[in-house]
């Protein structure tokens, strides 16, 4: 049997190598297992497996890949590629790989990024062959990504260039909308939401013609009720482009998730709405749920979070997140991050601190001094953990739920406002609690005693910030800011 196998080669690299990550052997044997039965699984990886997974993933892979399909996005495509297949060549295993956009006519194991999974599906290339997702808690984001249209000023020009006889409409439209938009903006540079009569009178307006320029023919295959749209402003050039995504790209791509289309998936996080409930509602037979490796021990983070803070919503908010932000840094002879999503209030803060500490305070810089400061999006730190050493401390000034001034947020509360669905329990909330996580775990593999502050006075003040604590657990509480 596979299982049996796989199992076999996995030991013998493990005992050439050990790997920090113990559930390899168990892991190739699930992954070999779905691979023999071309069934659906879902594996929730615990944070400590990191990268280490990819042997349990492999090996059984090397011994049998036909019909599958690796959907890996472009950093875990760099990984894979120049990390994870040498160790494999090196350990006497062989793995064919195809990395065209067709399929291959052999048994290689076929490598796609997700724009190239969109356009075999719509191709009918897939075909009851196997999905292979890792960070398959991301594949709502990445599938939406890949979808999404922008029309940029230059596309208006290709239009009116290309059919001259609708010049005029065009152009007319085109300041139509400009006035709107810049009328209706809120602050510098703002995402103004576009409501489906845009998209109806450009169909109108081009749907005379058998073809029309890339990317004006995506939009005859928009329904206005699926799909958000919003217009990014420069204000500096007076100029905007446009922004189109769907809203739920599982109702797209309807056999992606199904009984239809066998798929493996690694997940380090089942706190994801997309992913589950997708899963659970379209995923009926044949299907294997496996939460893999439960770490023991851990080692608790200090975390600081004071009493009666004020809320972001206040004046005095600022000021408080100025005054704390002083005061953790003080003394500190490691690396801090500062943690903020909010675009204009992390710009601030990060001038004011670099008034008072100068040149060890930068923003979102991959090189910072021993002491430094890097203030910067969870996001930015999730992308680059591995090029930065390990922060002392971690100072999160706001929780990272999701803006409704956004207006793919906003378009998805309101859908599953609709559906009758806790828009906030259910979507935000669980994100948030998703991105924490990811923040946290390179801290809570050192061996120290680093420590995290949260400054949003939310976390007290809401029913819900209890949840929030129970996520970081374990911890220990400091009670009293002193300087290390």
């Amino acid at each position: 049997m596979l299982e049996a196998k796989a199992h076999k080669q996995i030991k013998r690299f493990l005992h050439q190598a050990s790997s920090p990550w113990p559930h390899n052997l168990t892991l190739s044997r699930l992954v070999a297992r779905s691979l023999r039965r071309r069934d659906n699984t879902l594996v929730e990886l615990d944070f400590t497996s990191q990268d280490h997974w990819w042997l349990g993933l492999l090996i059984p892979l090397c011994l049998d890949t036909s019909g599958g399909v690796l959907v890996l996005s472009s950093k875990q495509r760099r990984h894979f590629l120049q990390v994870e297949l040498p160790k494999v060549k090196a350990g006497g295993l062989s793995l064919p790989i195809w990395e065209e956009p067709f399929p291959p006519l052999g048994s290689q194991l076929w490598i796609l990024n997700f724009p190239e999974l969109i356009n075999a599906y719509k191709q009918g290339f897939l075909a009851s062959r196997q999905l292979i997702i890792p960070e398959a808690e991301k594949l709502a984001d990445n599938l939406r990504d890949a979808m999404s249209i922008t029309i940029a000023t230059e596309d208006w020009e290709r239009l009116r260039r290309t059919y001259p006889s609708i010049e005029a409409e065009v152009v007319q439209l085109h300041e139509k909308l400009s006035r709107r938009l810049f009328a209706h903006a809120s602050r510098k540079d703002a995402l103004v939401k576009l409501d489906g009569s845009e998209v109806l009178a450009l169909k109108d307006l081009i749907g005379v013609f058998k073809e029309s320029p890339y990317p004006w023919p995506e939009l005859s295959h928009i329904h206005s009720k699926d799909w958000v749209s919003w217009a990014k402003l420069d204000h500096r050039l007076l100029s905007w482009s446009w922004h189109l995504q769907p809203l739920d790209p599982f109702n797209q791509l309807k056999l992606i998730l199904s009984d239809k289309q066998p798929s493996l998936l690694l997940t380090k996080s089942l706190e994801n709405y997309s992913l589950i409930s997708q899963w659970n509602s379209k995923v009926l037979n044949n299907k294997v749920k496996v939460k893999l490796g439960t770490p023991i021990l851990q080692e608790p983070i200090s975390l600081f979070v004071p009493y009666r803070q004020p809320l972001p919503n206040t004046e005095t908010f600022s000021l408080h997140l100025l005054d704390l932000s002083r005061r953790l840094i003080l003394g500190q002879a490691g690396l801090t991050m500062i943690l903020l999503d909010d675009d204009e209030l992390r710009t601030k803060l990060t001038a004011q601190l670099a008034a008072e500490y100068g040149l060890r305070v930068v923003h979102e810089a991959t090189a910072p001094e021993i002491n430094g400061v890097i203030c910067c999006r969870f996001s930015w730190w999730i992308e680059h953990q591995a090029q930065l050493p390990l922060p002392d401390q971690l100072i999160i000034a706001l929780l990272p739920l999701k803006s409704l001034e956004n207006p793919l947020t906003s378009a998805r509360v309101e859908l599953m406002k609709r559906q009758g669905h806790d828009w906030f329990r259910e979507l935000l909330l669980p994100e948030a609690l998703n991105i924490l996580q990811q923040s946290l775990n390179p801290i809570r593999a050192s061996s120290g005693a680093p420590r995290v502050a949260i400054l949003d006075g939310r976390i007290r003040a809401r029913s819900w910030g209890q949840e929030v604590l129970r996520t970081l657990e374990p911890w220990t509480p400091i009670t009293r800011l002193l300087p290390n």
